[in-house]
């Protein structure tokens, strides 16, 4: 592979058509062919762009080439949303009898998928702590088709010790499915590792704009043809403009992904301390319970964090109405730097059962550090937690309303 500037820029050379520097927007929704052979041929085609662009289009190929040259895979395919793509997977790959093992502290959406809507349809799940290795092991069993790893984890940044999970996943017979988005192919490969696919969701750092919505899967070319042939089923398919910028984003993402690991180091030393502070969250620190693996399986620390206030949900409200640099938004991977209350934006998908089981705290923040000059962004957050409580309210919390 060539270096991860030079992959972003060349990795969908030979696929944009004439001498166009800036790739064209592919806005067709069907193609014509010049003959009935050339018909069969694309409509037969699998994962082609010449046919329909339910099933593929130019700029999906584009984008699925470059973050396919990314991850080190064969190839890929695009998805309207992250979801998309980890719902198109499951949908895929697996069927009534089959057995899912997922980590415990994992996106929202994702939990919702394997432990509510899988289930309707025969799916058995067991949920996992994935700080320990062992705990995959335990928890497979002969009907075990996918294990579902993310690492670092949303939103309290534990890692999944990738090697050890996809060794124990392959010895009885499941694959092993890897959400890298917070992650991105700059600072973890992970079927480097030994995964079989490995999905993003788009939205966040790779299109890294906040203005589109996309979703990515890549690994071998069989397994994609597999997930393909269910995609045109389900239809999550990604518009030729979302799939452009998309590809536009991933230009810029290693110089990008440079800037977000040192915001968020910077960040996360500079809180660590802070009498309102009781937790840092992020792997960069020495502090983290799992530091030595995230040197050993991680180049870059990556751009989020998780922040907990000493002073619970109070503390979390009072951070979030002061800061005056980020902004209070759902979603991740931004130029801009993006701050919520994950207890809250995740009421409606996960129950407060499963919320506490995952230990979602009610002080938690969860912090995606933009692109800002790094001294101004620090700035921010320590005038924000000036006069912010050390301590939990003794008669009750309040709510931080609309994080």
């Amino acid at each position: 592979m060539t270096g991860f500037g030079t992959a972003a820029v060349h990795g969908d050379d030979g696929l944009v058509p004439g001498g166009a520097v800036a790739p064209p927007i592919v806005q067709s929704a069907t193609f014509s062919a010049e003959s009935d052979e050339r018909f069969t041929e694309v409509a037969t085609e699998a994962r082609g762009s010449a046919f329909y662009t339910r099933y593929g289009n130019p700029n999906h190929a584009q984008v699925a080439a470059v973050v396919a040259e990314l991850e080190g895979a064969e190839t890929g395919l695009v998805t309207a949303s992250g979801m998309g793509a980890i719902s198109t997977v499951a949908l895929a790959l697996l069927a009534a009898g089959d057995h899912v093992v997922v980590q415990r502290s994992t996106y929202g959406g994702t939990t919702a998928l394997t432990t509510g809507l899988l289930a309707r349809f025969g799916v058995a799940c067991t949920q996992v702590d994935q700080t320990d290795p062992d705990a995959f092991t335990r928890a497979l069993r002969p009907q075990t088709r996918l294990v579902l790893v993310e690492t670092p984890s949303n939103p309290l940044l534990e890692l999944t010790d990738l090697a050890a999970v996809s060794a124990a996943a392959h010895a009885a017979g499941a694959l092993v499915v890897v959400d890298n988005t917070f992650a991105t192919p700059v600072n973890q490969r992970p079927l480097a590792a030994g995964a079989d696919l490995v999905w993003h969701s788009g939205t966040k750092f790779l299109g890294g704009h906040s203005d589109v919505s996309a979703g990515v899967v890549v690994g071998g070319a069989e397994l994609i043809e597999r997930v393909w042939r269910t995609a045109i089923v389900t239809g999550a398919t990604l518009g030729p403009v979302d799939a452009w910028l998309l590809l536009r984003g991933l230009r810029t993402l290693p110089l990008r992904v440079q800037r977000h690991n040192a915001n968020a180091l910077a960040l996360a030393e500079a809180l660590a301390d802070h009498p309102a502070v009781a937790r840092v969250r992020y792997p960069g620190l020495p502090s983290h319970p799992q530091h030595a693996l995230a040197r050993r399986q991680m180049t870059g620390f990556g751009g989020v964090l998780g922040v907990e206030l000493a002073a619970g949900r109070d503390g979390a409200a009072a951070l979030l109405a002061r800061l005056r640099l980020a902004k209070r938004a759902a979603s991740l991977g931004s130029v801009s730097t993006l701050v919520v209350h994950p207890r809250s934006m995740w009421a409606g998908i996960v129950d407060a059962e499963q919320l506490a089981a995952a230990g979602i705290g009610p002080g938690l923040v969860r912090v995606s550090t933009g692109i800002e000059d790094t001294a101004d962004l620090v700035a921010d957050f320590l005038t924000a937690l000036q006069g912010v409580s050390g301590r939990a309210a003794p008669t009750g919390e309040r709510g931080p309303g609309a994080a």
